[in-house]
């Protein structure tokens, strides 16, 4: 398996190949001029970010300062508004739905380290190696259809949230999330059902 396969396969992977630099490098170089562009050049906001994102849908709105590690595992579907100042650390794939509302300062990560320091020391390392000295996996976040992150949520790698779900200012959303549900806290949990939907705890 490439490095690539590796790390969209959820494994341990070498983020300082080649191929990750250049993702790196690619958008580094259209966020600057992205996020130095004023409000009012939508569509030159529009031309940057379908070179940036793996797709980006109709009516979709991302504030600056944006934030992104390689941009092309960002999948926006219509009618998405991102507010200001959030990081997408997308080194696997974020999937982002319809009818979606993400506030300021919401961070969206999908790379991660093994626990144990064993694991996570990359075996025999030198700075020579052209590795990362820690490992490093990815795992795949979603957001379903409607729902509406609250201001400076933070998402771990590995989480879906159900469509139409709420999360609360201020969550770490450690664990996946279901529908219709409104869920607050560190770390988050839901509170109760919505969108007509029963609650039943």
């Amino acid at each position: 398996m490439t490095e690539l396969e590796k790390c969209m396969a959820g494994e341990l992977y070498n983020c300082h190949d080649e191929v990750f630099l250049g993702f790196k490098e690619k958008s580094r170089q259209l966020l600057s001029v992205y996020n130095g562009l004023p409000y009012s050049q939508k569509d030159q906001k529009r031309e940057i970010l379908l070179k940036l994102f793996g797709s980006v849908g109709r009516n979709v709105s991302v504030g600056t300062p944006f934030l992104c590690d390689y941009g092309g595992n960002i999948f926006i579907g219509n009618n998405v508004s991102i507010n200001m100042n959030c990081t997408f650390v997308d080194c696997n794939r974020i999937r982002i739905g319809n009818n979606v509302m993400i506030a300021s300062n919401v961070q969206i990560y999908t790379a991660a380290h093994p626990v144990e320091l064993e694991q996570r020391l990359t075996p025999d390392w030198t700075p020579e190696s052209g590795k990362h000295f820690c490992q490093t996996y990815a795992l795949p976040v979603t957001i379903g259809d409607g729902c509406w992150i609250g201001g400076g949520v933070i998402i771990l790698p590995g989480i879906k949230i159900g469509e139409g779900s709420v999360i609360g200012a201020g969550s770490v959303v450690t664990k996946n999330i279901p529908a219709n549900s409104v869920a607050v806290g560190n770390p988050c949990k839901v509170i109760r059902k919505i969108n007509g939907e029963d609650d039943h705890d």
